[in-house]
């Protein structure tokens, strides 16, 4: 699949360069049957053409929802929990006994561990249970309609197209989230396109339904991520009291080593294992929250979804499967910055010399970069977090 997927990648991206600035310069219908027109020159047929015959004009429910800004920054301990529970844990141990075999044929083929495949499925769909009811057709083209990131979208779109044609699923079942996100993996179609795989050699790939296509298919994609079976995730860990938190996050990364003779520790105090492997130190709640060092298949997870919250969750979900307890170093009553209070801090941070670009409400590199410059012209510890206590020390 993988060079016919390039193919039509390549082709897509030749023909959209010539395509109007503005989608929405033309009617949706007349974008429609442009769409068409280029779908059948990639070779859809007119057959699988006719869904289009049924989308409406752009969903103003996916609008909204693509357009929607949180009210709050959402906290590390409140992402934690909405997603591990006593009863998240339970069910994922008893998933893993009832489909060992099928996980362990998924393990010996790709080296990605059992409890970890379940993890990936819980946290993408609560293993199966929410998997979006949208049109993923009807989203796609909505959000391809939509002038902002149409050449992303379209191509998404025309993919979903090209997945249907070859028969993996019928149009009204492919159902996913109200940014196209599809199945119990959550895949975009380009990432459907690229690395399902038909586990149980029925002809098609069933992401919606069939196990084995699911555990298949999220198992290669994490493989070609370069996940290693013989790794864990990472582990929570104690900084020294003189930790230099220039070194905190994805961006730097030490030998075992190297983080061991820094003077990190494991909870108990005890040295760090040291073995041929490089990590970086997440925080994923600043320096007054839980310290973990990430290794290589920590990199993977963020290669699946590229958010800290979401691989620290994956990994630690997974240990709980294997009877590992909660982490130990959680903050308490963590405080969520609201939006405007982000956008307060970045305007106070730049009127003070401290450049965090464009206020916007999120905290990106940039932002992090200016918090750590103030940190240290106060010597507050450098961990780059925005939060309450940093804003009150700009407003003061």
């Amino acid at each position: 699949m993988k060079s016919v997927s390039a193919v039509l990648v390549s082709f897509c991206l030749s023909l959209t360069l010539s395509l109007p600035v503005n989608a929405q310069d033309q009617s949706f219908d007349d974008w429609l049957e442009e769409l068409r027109t280029e779908a059948l020159a990639l070779g859809i047929s007119e057959s699988t053409l006719i869904a289009l015959d049924s989308l409406e004009a752009p969903l103003e429910r996916v609008l909204e929802l693509d357009n929607s800004q949180p009210e709050f920054v959402q906290t590390f301990t409140r992402y934690l929990s909405l997603r591990i529970t006593a009863n998240q844990i339970s069910r994922g141990q008893n998933l893993l006994q009832q489909h060992a075999a099928l996980l362990e044929e998924v393990r010996q083929r790709y080296g990605v561990q059992p409890h970890y495949l379940v993890a990936f499925w819980a946290v993408e769909s609560n293993y199966g249970r929410a998997t979006g009811g949208f049109s993923v057709l009807q989203a796609l083209a909505t959000l391809a309609y939509d002038p902002r990131r149409s050449a992303f979208f379209r191509r998404e779109l025309l993919t979903a197209l090209q997945i249907i044609d070859e028969g993996h699923i019928a149009a009204d079942n492919m159902s996913g989230s109200w940014a196209g996100a599809m199945g119990q993996l959550q895949f975009l179609p380009s990432v459907f396109y690229e690395y399902g795989v038909d586990g149980n050699n029925d002809g098609r790939i069933d992401i919606w339904n069939s196990l084995p296509d699911i555990f298949h298919s999220a198992a290669n994609f994490l493989s070609n991520l370069g996940w290693r079976g013989d790794e864990r995730w990472g582990r929570e860990v104690v900084l020294p009291n003189d930790f230099d938190f220039s070194l905190v996050g994805t961006r730097t990364r030490k030998p075992l080593q190297e983080w061991q003779e820094l003077g990190i520790t494991q909870l108990n105090g005890n040295p760090i294992p040291v073995a041929n492997m490089n990590a970086s130190v997440v925080l994923p709640a600043g320096a007054s929250g839980p310290a973990f060092l990430g290794y290589q298949n920590f990199r993977a997870t963020m290669g699946y979804n590229p958010s800290t919250y979401y691989a620290l969750t994956v990994g630690h979900l997974a240990d709980r499967y294997t009877g590992a307890g909660p982490i130990q170093r959680m903050p308490v009553n963590e405080q969520a910055m609201s939006v405007a209070d982000v956008m307060e801090l970045q305007e106070l941070l730049n009127a003070s010399g401290f450049d965090s670009g464009q206020p916007d409400g999120r905290v990106g590199r940039q932002t992090r970069a200016a918090i750590r410059a103030f940190q240290e012209s106060i010597n507050m510890p450098m961990d780059g977090y925005a939060s309450a206590q940093l804003l009150e020390s700009l407003r003061n």
